[in-house]
Formats: C-alpha cells, sequence, structure tokens
C-alpha cells in the first residue's frame, strides 16, 4: 500500500480512463452505445432528426391530445425510423463513417411506415376489429418483423427469444396468424400496450431530465460530494463510490451507464488506495446497479410498475426509500469492514474538498430533484414534475458559467434524451408482444397454476421460486422487460401468498435489477472489471458478495410490508429499520469474516444466522437474532483488546 504523501492530490485528477476509452466501454457492454459515426453535414442532420424528436414529445405532452394508439404508435414509429438510421445490422459496422447502408433505409422507411399506417388509417382498422384485412396482416408482419431486427442491434438476442417462445406457444394453441397479428400490432395489449404507453408519457421526459442533469456536471458535483464527507475514511475511495453512485442514482437509471460514468474516477482511485482490482470494481458494479432502486428518479421499471398496480409513482419513490437506504448501507458496511481487514486508510485532507464550500458553491445542482421531488410529493403527475425539473435544471446551469448551458450543450441534451431513449422504448415494445400473448392465451394463468402447485402454500419457497426465476430472466433481459414479464407471470403468485401489491411488484423489480451483478451474465460488473483491468468471472462473484443486501431486503419487506410504508405506523417503521440493520451489520460482518478482527467460520456462520433471523417479523426471532449478533460483537470487542494487549 502507497502512504498518504504518494496519493495524489484531486479525486477527480485520479482517473486513468479517459474520454475515448469510456466510449469504447459504453459501446462493449451497453448496446444502446454502439451507434455509427458520422461527421460533417450528415452529422448535423442526424443530430437534428435526435433533437427533432425529442422536441416532438414535449408538443405530445404539453400540447396535443391524440388518442393513446395514435400517440404510442408514432412514438415507437419515429424511433424505429431513427434507430435503423443510427445502428449498424453488425457492431463492427460502427466505426464505418457516413454510411448507412441501402437496406438500412428500406428497413427504416418500411418499419416506421408500418405503425404510421396505423396512425393514418387508426379510425377505419379500429372499426374492424379483428375482420382486418390482408393489407393489414401484412403491414403488421413488416412492423413486427423490423421492431424484432432493431431490438437485435439495440437491445440484444435473449428478450427476443423468450418473446420467441410466447409467439411459438400462441401458435402452437391454435390462434391464427390474423389473430396474432391484430392483437400484437393492432390493439393496446400488444406492442402499443401499457408498456410503451408508459414509455412514451412519463419515462422519455425523465430521460431527457438525466440528460440535462448531465450536462449541468452534477455526476462530478456528487462526486466531489461523496469525497467531501467520506474520502478522509477507512477506505474512503470506495465508500465515496457508493455515495457518489447512489446519488447519481438519482437521475439516472443504468446500471451501466452508472459504472462507466463514475466508475472511470472511483475505480482507479481505489486500486491506488489499496483495494484489488476485482474488489474495486465489484464496489462500482454493486453500488451503480442501486441507482435503479434509488429514489426520486428510479429504474424506467418503476414507472410501469405506478401503471401495473396503479399506485401513484409518488408513492411508489417514498415506499423505496427504506431499502434504498439498507442496500448501500449494506455495501457501506461490508467496505468498512475489508477496509479495516486490509488497514487502508483514506484519503490525506489536503486532498478533500470541503462540503460546506461545495454545497455553497454549487449546491444549486440539486435544485431540480428538488423541484422534481416536492411537485410529486405534491400530487402532480410525473410527465408534470419532470418537464419543470428539466426547465429548472435549465435555469440554474446559468448560475455558474461551469455549469452553463450553451446552445451546444443544450442541443446536446436534447440529442441523448433521444438516444437514451431508444433501447427503453424498443424493449417496453417487445416486453408488449410478451404481454400480449399471455392476455390472448391465458398462458399467465397457467404458469400460475403450475407454479403455486410447486410452491404450495409456503410463502417463502413462492418467493425464492420468484427470485431465481428473475434473476435467470434477467441476465440476458432489459431490468424493463423482466419487470413486465415478471409482474405479468409471478407477482401474482406472491400476491396470492398474502404479500401486498405493491410489496410483490418492488419484489421482482429488486430482483430483476440484481441480475446485471449476478454472473455468469452481469453486465455492470463486467464494465467495471474492464475498468479495473480485473476478472470478469471473480468480479461478479464479488459484487454479488457485495450486495447481498439486495437478496436480503426483498425478503424483508415481503414479510414485513411496512417496510414499504404500507399500513404502518411511524414506530413501526423504525422498528423495522433498526432491525433490519442490525441484521445487515451482522451479514455484512460475517461475509468479510472481520468486524474489529478476524472472525473464525464457525463465528462467521453464526452471525450470518442471526443476521438472518431478524427477516423474520416475528418478535421471538428479533430477539434471537439481535442477541446473537449482540454475543459476537461482545466477543469481537474482547479479542480485539486481547489482540492489542498482546501486542
Amino acid at each position: 500500500m502507497k502512504d498518504n504523501e504518494k496519493r495524489p492530490k484531486n479525486l477527480i485528477e485520479e482517473a486513468e480512463v479517459d474520454a475515448k476509452e469510456i466510449g469504447d466501454l459504453m459501446a462493449e457492454f451497453d448496446r444502446e452505445s454502439n451507434t455509427r459515426h458520422f461527421t460533417g453535414t450528415p452529422l448535423l442532420i442526424v443530430k437534428g432528426m435526435l433533437i427533432a424528436f425529442t422536441l416532438y414529445v414535449f408538443w405530445m405532452t404539453l400540447i396535443a391530445t391524440p388518442p393513446e394508439q395514435i400517440r404510442r404508435s408514432s412514438f415507437i414509429g419515429l424511433l424505429i425510423f431513427l434507430g435503423f438510421i443510427n445502428y449498424p445490422i453488425k457492431r463492427s459496422h460502427a466505426k464505418r463513417v457516413n454510411q448507412i447502408p441501402w437496406y438500412d433505409w428500406i428497413f427504416a422507411f418500411a418499419g416506421g411506415g408500418a405503425f404510421f399506417y396505423y396512425v393514418i388509417n387508426f379510425e377505419a382498422i379500429v372499426g374492424k376489429a379483428v375482420n382486418i384485412g390482408t393489407v393489414e396482416i401484412a403491414v403488421g408482419i413488416i412492423g413486427i418483423i423490423l421492431l424484432v431486427e432493431l431490438c437485435r442491434r439495440v437491445v440484444g438476442l435473449p428478450i427476443l427469444v423468450v418473446a420467441g417462445i410466447f409467439v411459438g406457444y400462441a401458435f402452437y394453441s391454435g390462434y391464427s396468424l390474423k389473430r396474432v397479428v391484430h392483437q400484437l400490432f393492432y390493439t393496446t395489449d400488444g406492442i402499443i400496450g401499457t408498456p410503451l404507453g408508459v414509455c412514451a408519457t412519463f419515462i422519455v421526459l425523465f430521460i431527457i431530465l438525466g440528460a440535462f442533469l448531465e450536462k449541468t456536471g452534477i455526476g462530478t458535483f456528487f462526486i466531489d460530494i461523496a469525497n467531501s464527507l467520506a474520502g478522509y475514511a477507512s477506505g474512503g475511495p470506495a465508500k465515496v463510490a457508493v455515495i457518489s453512485s447512489a446519488l447519481e442514482g438519482m437521475y439516472s437509471g443504468s446500471s451501466v451507464a452508472n459504472t462507466v460514468g463514475s466508475g472511470s474516477v472511483t475505480i482507479p482511485v481505489m486500486k491506488k488506495t489499496g483495494y484489488t482490482p476485482e474488489f474495486a470494481a465489484a464496489v462500482e458494479a454493486a453500488a451503480s446497479t442501486g441507482g435503479q432502486i434509488m429514489p426520486p428518479i428510479m429504474g424506467a421499471a418503476a414507472f410501469l410498475m405506478a401503471e401495473m398496480t396503479e399506485t401513484p409513482y409518488a408513492t411508489i419513490a417514498l415506499s423505496a426509500i427504506l431499502p434504498a437506504l439498507l442496500y448501500f448501507a449494506g455495501i457501506f458496511m461490508m467496505i468498512h469492514f475489508e477496509a479495516k481487514k486490509l488497514g487502508l486508510k483514506g484519503l490525506p485532507k489536503e486532498s478533500i474538498p470541503k462540503f460546506g464550500k461545495l454545497m455553497l458553491k454549487k449546491g444549486y445542482l440539486f435544485l431540480p430533484i428538488v423541484v422534481l421531488s416536492t411537485l410529486m410529493s405534491m400530487g402532480r403527475t410525473p410527465a408534470y414534475s419532470a418537464v419543470y425539473a428539466i426547465v429548472t435544471a435549465v435555469v440554474v446551469s446559468m448560475f455558474s458559467k461551469e455549469t452553463r448551458l450553451t446552445p451546444k450543450t443544450f442541443g446536446e441534451a436534447l440529442e441523448n434524451g433521444t438516444r437514451n431513449t431508444m433501447g427503453v422504448a424498443i424493449a417496453c415494445a417487445i416486453a408488449g408482444i410478451i404481454v400480449g400473448i399471455v392476455t390472448l392465451t391465458g398462458l399467465g394463468q397457467d404458469l400460475l397454476n403450475i407454479l403455486m402447485s410447486v410452491a404450495g402454500t409456503s410463502k417463502f419457497l413462492a418467493l425464492f421460486l420468484t427470485m431465481i426465476s428473475c434473476i435467470i430472466l434477467g441476465m440476458g433481459v432489459p431490468t424493463t422487460a423482466n419487470y413486465v414479464i415478471m409482474a405479468t407471470i409471478t407477482a401474482p403468485i406472491v400476491v396470492q401468498m398474502g404479500v401486498p401489491l405493491l410489496a410483490a411488484h418492488m419484489f421482482v423489480f429488486y430482483f430483476g435489477i440484481v441480475a446485471d451483478i449476478t454472473p455468469p451474465v452481469a453486465l455492470a460488473a463486467y464494465a467495471g472489471s474492464a475498468i479495473a483491468k480485473s476478472d470478469p468471472f471473480k468480479t461478479g462473484v464479488t459484487a454479488t458478495r457485495l450486495a447481498i443486501t439486495a437478496f436480503i431486503v426483498p425478503y424483508i419487506f415481503a414479510f414485513n410490508p411496512e417496510m414499504l410504508l404500507i399500513d404502518t405506523t411511524a414506530i413501526e417503521v423504525v422498528r423495522i429499520a433498526i432491525t433490519s440493520l442490525i441484521g445487515i451489520f451482522g451479514v455484512a460482518a460475517g461475509m468479510e469474516g472481520f468486524m474489529f478482527t478476524n472472525m473464525k467460520m464457525w463465528e462467521r456462520a453464526i452471525i450470518i444466522v442471526g443476521g438472518l433471523m431478524l427477516i423474520d417479523p416475528n418478535l421471538l426471532t428479533d430477539l434471537a437474532g439481535v442477541a446473537i449478533i449482540g454475543m459476537m460483537v461482545l466477543s469481537q470487542v474482547a479479542k480485539s483488546k486481547k489482540l492489542k494487549l498482546a501486542s
């Protein structure tokens, strides 16, 4: 370990990953970033189209009042057109400059045109109901096939495999081509169903807000804030990574983007402090993945949850606060124990910015998030709140030359809003195919009956089977689509076991997210390992261990819905928070094998059992768990004192 004098004085200067390498990493681990390269006039034209789409979103949200079918079809139709312009058929083709093959022009106009055919002929097609003609069937097939091809380019194959299995089941069940095409293309139970509707109405505006916040430099500000709060502590850089990632999670819902964005700064610093490359990358991946559960702007699936559970988004964001804090607290504790075990120190005081000065200088950057949270808590719609937060972000950026939005950066924010929407919208459209088939065939009820027969009357077994399903599906399917599928199929099982609706949906939401750090497919962990130059699989395993809280907290709120502020009192919430923190403390110490000194295997096993006992809301198990952890703490204190006297 290097001494403090040899460490650089500024955390930002410590970053060893330049902008080009960040772009390469995003292209490798985030398919949405693998876009064509344009220069000169073609670049200006493409930028103009992307900006125009964002302006169209504002027009649709603030001014126009079309039927939902028209809003959703035009939304996805425009994105399909822009998608084939920006995404090549192969990743290797992305490096070609100013090249759009003739077939992609055909795909762009045919794919977008198919959805606009529905927009133009909306009333006539609705009047036909299921009796659509040959032309409508052909248009629907073209639209579905080209949507699938664009999904392959932007999102990946796994979600298409899942959707393909569901469509195959519909044909196996005897449904005709005309019936399937009508269900998937011309009804709000298919592609233009609830997932896409929520994306077109709410999610896109929050993505645009995130793009504007990013342009104000709020990410760097959050890293500085985290450094001022925890940089001095044992293993300070790792704790900085946790705090900054939690803060970034308030406006970004992508675990890979969070990992690469803040990890390009924090991972090199952690390595220089003394953490192994695997541990440094795992810390960032685990913390960044938690960004999707951090209010007020959570992952896109949270907006779908609001629609599917008919719960105001503000209520969901409020319910998610305590579980999110427990998640980050668990990672923080494990980092602390690891730092103490390795004898790591914090950064030198002269390299740490002053919290008060930072807040006075740049604290105004928090205002858009404050406005957003305030408006939603007042009962305003997410769309209304997001628009006002965007306006606030533009206004507060003018307070300082460092953060001021110029015409160029303003245009880039609008452009990035469209780019960042692409993958989420396409995933929502494909998820609509899956939901459409489930609705058409009644498959959901069949699967429900099968899983119910396996789980029997055991709530824990039902939750465990749901967890496994979410993690397996989430290894290749985006969180948004994962949530839609699991909320459609498995959440009803959990509800039938006596878990409240919101807790059941939050349960599947959590386990869809942790798939990003669960091997063998752990994109956030692999992105972090690329920065740290570590072993990807070991990084994924370490990230899973660090994020063990994410595997415990959902069970806590499934058995204790009061954690989500469901039918509870302030006293009950405090009790659950305290017992949960004690339980997480015990599990974290046991997983790390260190509290005040090293722990033997039997000690680790006992304290982990004590921590897990606090999941059950039963008073006896709570008392037993607290007693076990308390005895282990006393034992560790005594052993630590004994070692100090001996030395």
